[in-house]
């Protein structure tokens, strides 16, 4: 883990946040070097392809400034892992890099160092390297997760086929109604809801063991994280196709629902907001059809892809919906 910047925020010392805080991290796996050393050695494993996905978080855009630091390590994880789910991959280690305030205090760090533990226990990864500096600018965090899939079976975006059913995990718009939820935008909403909405978008559930699963089954696949529209979209136009989904056909959690029924929250917040970290795939029919009976997690079909382009959201009477927004993007043309 590179010590090569400086020193880190305030009164703490590099050295000390890397050997104390960090090493331990690496469960003891050879190819960190228990962080030593400036490179991590990953041995190779013949018959299998490599996957790696790297995902950067600032403060105030990916999350709160004064969400808790272990959940904001843990959620660094997460995204990530997500990533390597929609490739059909497993997961074998990380990289971090890190750059911290300078008024960074130990105690948080010592928090954001035990809640990236916790889960790196609780998926079996060790920590294989990566960089800590201090920044006079906002907490800027960058997680490089690695993976491994049976050579030529990983999931990609192309591969959708007019014909293919469109299916989803879990629940949609539970992240963007979370944001609302952390940020205490949701008064009217029942206290337990509200709690289960900021969960769902500190703490997402990366679907790690269906990823591999969908091997064999999914002809596409990617997980949703800039919203269910606009990441159908990048499917489709990647597989060349086009995708009708089904609004009544869409899973909505409970807490989501009532915001809905409130007139909290329109459809198309839901459809189209982002941090939901579920799995979206299309399969040829009845592929998936088992999985789907075991429930766990819980798969829904919502639609079809279809010949052309786009994607179109229809009512159960067949009418498309006017969607004014598709979803999340960092970089927007200017009015």
């Amino acid at each position: 883990m590179d010590q090569d910047n400086g020193p880190a925020a305030g009164a703490v010392d590099e050295f000390s946040l890397i050997a104390d805080l960090f090493a331990p991290l690496t469960r003891g796996d050879p190819a960190a070097r228990g962080l030593c050393d400036d490179a991590a050695f990953l041995p190779a494993r013949p018959g299998w392809d490599t996957v790696l996905t790297v995902d950067a978080m600032v403060a105030g855009v990916h999350f709160l400034a004064d969400d808790p630091p272990d959940l904001i390590a843990r959620k660094l994880l997460r995204v990530n892992l997500s990533d390597l789910a929609a490739k059909g991959a497993a997961p074998v280690g990380a990289l971090l890099a890190a750059a911290f305030p300078r008024d960074v205090t130990p105690d948080w760090l010592r928090a954001f160092a035990a809640g990236l533990g916790r889960d790196l226990a609780a998926f079996d990864l060790p920590l294989l390297g990566g960089d800590t500096v201090a920044t006079p600018g906002p907490l800027t965090l960058s997680l490089t997760a690695l993976g491994r899939v049976p050579a030529g079976q990983g999931l990609e975006r192309r591969g959708a086929r007019p014909g293919d059913e469109l299916w989803v995990s879990g629940s949609i718009g539970d992240g963007a109604l979370g944001l609302r939820a952390a940020r205490g935008q949701l008064p009217a909403l029942a206290a337990a809801d509200v709690a289960f909405l900021a969960d769902r978008y500190r703490l997402p559930q990366p679907r790690v063991a269906l990823g591999p699963l969908l091997r064999g089954r999914a002809g596409a696949a990617m997980d949703i994280s800039d919203g269910l529209v606009q990441d159908l979209g990048h499917l489709c136009r990647v597989s060349g196709v086009g995708a009708r989904v089904e609004a009544a056909r869409v899973p909505l959690s409970p807490p989501a629902r009532r915001a809905l029924a409130g007139g909290m929250v329109t459809l198309a917040d839901l459809l189209c907001g982002g941090d939901d970290y579920e799995l979206l795939f299309a399969a040829p029919a009845g592929a998936v059809a088992a999985l789907a009976a075991a429930g766990d997690p819980p798969l829904t079909r919502i639609g079809t892809i279809v010949a052309g382009a786009g994607v179109s959201v229809v009512d159960q009477q067949g009418v498309t919906l006017p969607l004014t927004r598709g979803g999340w993007r960092h970089f927007r043309a200017a009015p």
